[in-house]
């Protein structure tokens, strides 16, 4: 028998990409369908038959009733805002118990995780970060510290575990002068939550995918936010706090590198970003108020509004490095309809130095554009790459060019329908 393969698929820049709906679309292809970073900090859209839902923890497979669904190892999971979620798809008629299994390894968010990313935050005056206040932070740290408390960890003595961890925050919070808070109501709703949780199989996950590929069976890795989020690779220490590179899948899931096959880059026609940070193509003008309106560039968990520019090829190029990206999909190609003229970004300038690499510290740097025409059509009605008007093709093939990869496909529009395959 043929050993499976895993295909990774990740948004490659600063995340918001459109990955749920892409792994929505490619859920028929695979068999098992499982996250491998982050946490309820993500917001993954997915549109069908006239509904909408946002998924922060759970894989976008959930939908399809013939497929396994895995929260793996490298993902935190707060119980509360899980049951939350859960409950929201079972109350739309999903049965997804025996399709969702989760990694005893994942590690949990606390109520007092959340107190103590306000807490942090808040300390670093105006150097913030920009977090999503989730407690996603923290629980890693706790994970790197050596003392956090893992979804294993409810199944025996979980109580009085928690009860020390705990404490362990209060301490901390106390010395950090920030003690108004109260989490009396969320607490109770979070042990209820652990409880929910108890419902679905909490297991072995990295064992139970291994066995899959002996059986030749194929797995989608989904990824979580974007590559210039990773806390090794991206641009620190405006971050996040996990590993959202294609080295996070190995790591994430327990799996070896060679059973990775196709890695699929996820990006949109122009670029976003949530949350502080060094945002070089950022518009502050009117052309960045169109694209955040016509995109609707707003976070789907938070409400945020996003930063908004042109696409930035150097940020590209090194996410297609450092992913080993095999093929590209590109998202809301449909908000770039109306501009006569459309921008791209090529280089960085400091001064009278020109980069066309990612350097250490993208701050201070400003753009460098090319022009291209648009191709001023909609595109939300198009389904197949005959019908594209010419200078929209022409603009897919520029980017192809320049960064050396296939766009394998394109999406021009919300509903999974909207998606051409190349």
């Amino acid at each position: 028998m043929t050993k499976g393969k895993v295909d990774a698929l990740l948004g490659i820049v600063f995340g918001d990409e459109g990955k749920g709906k892409v792994v929505d679309f490619f859920t028929p292809r695979y068999d098992v369908v499982a996250r491998f970073a982050g946490g309820p900090n993500a917001g993954h859209t997915i549109i069908f038959d006239g509904k909408k839902f946002v998924l922060r923890s759970i894989p976008s497979g959930i939908f399809d009733e013939g497929k396994t669904n895995i929260i793996g190892n490298g993902c935190v999971i707060a119980p509360d805002l899980f049951m939350a979620e859960a409950r929201e798809l079972e109350a739309a008629g999903y049965d997804i118990a025996p399709r969702l299994h989760i990694s005893r390894r994942a590690h949990l968010i606390l109520p007092t995780h959340r107190v103590l990313d306000r807490a942090y935050e808040a300390a670093k005056g105006k150097n913030k970060v920009g977090t999503t206040g989730k407690g996603i932070g923290p629980a890693y740290s706790d994970k790197a510290a050596r003392v956090g408390l893992r979804v294993g960890d409810i199944e025996e003595n979980f109580e009085e575990k928690y009860r020390a961890l705990k404490e362990r925050h209060e301490q901390i919070l106390r010395d950090l002068h920030y003690t108004d808070y109260d989490i009396a109501e969320e607490e109770k709703l979070w042990m209820e939550g652990v409880e929910y949780m108890r419902r679905f199989k909490l297991s072995n996950t990295e064992a139970e995918i291994n066995r899959a590929l002996t059986e030749g069976k194929s797995v989608l890795a989904e990824g979580a936010q974007g590559s210039l989020l990773d806390i090794d690779h991206g641009t620190y220490p405006f971050v996040s706090s996990s590993s959202t590179t294609a080295g996070g899948v190995c790591t994430g899931l327990g799996v070896a590198p060679n059973t990775i096959d196709r890695v699929f880059g996820i990006f949109k026609a122009y670029s976003t970003r949530v949350g502080s940070g060094p945002f070089p193509v950022e518009l502050f003008d009117e052309t960045g108020e169109t694209l955040r309106r016509i995109g609707h560039e707003y976070g789907a968990v938070t409400g945020r509004n996003r930063r908004c520019g042109w696409i930035d090829l150097v940020a590209l190029k090194y996410a297609i490095m450092i992913n080993g990206v095999t093929d590209l999909v590109m998202m809301k190609g449909d908000v770039l309809d109306e501009f006569e003229t459309i921008k791209v970004c090529t280089a960085y300038k400091k001064g009278d130095e020109v980069v066309t690499e990612m350097p250490y510290d993208t701050e201070g740097y400003e753009a460098v554009y090319e022009e291209l025409p648009g191709w001023q059509t909609p595109l939300t009605e198009i389904r197949e790459e005959k019908d594209f008007p010419p200078a929209f093709s022409a603009y897919i093939a520029y980017l192809e060019k320049q960064l050396a990869v296939r766009i394998s496909i394109v999406s021009v529009g919300p509903d999974r329908e909207a998606t051409i395959i190349r």
